[in-house]
């Protein structure tokens, strides 16, 4: 039986969602091992006039706890 842990997780990214998604798990693999999967809670983007500027993620990051 695993036991894992679920932690939530702010991301951005100038590019798109997926890009800040990819950014905050390859970031979080820095220091956690095992990470399962990740649930994308929120989206958000800024505006500046009008173009999208930066993309944000809000995301529930889960991973195997040894």
């Amino acid at each position: 039986m695993a036991v894992l842990k679920v932690i939530e997780v702010l991301s951005n990214s100038n590019e798109s969602w997926e890009d800040a998604t990819r950014k905050a798990v390859k970031e979080a693999s820095k220091t956690l091992n095992n990470i399962r999967s990740v649930y994308v809670q929120d989206q958000s983007a800024i505006v500046n006039g009008d173009n999208v500027t930066e993309f944000r993620v809000n995301l529930k990051l889960t991973f195997e706890v040894k």
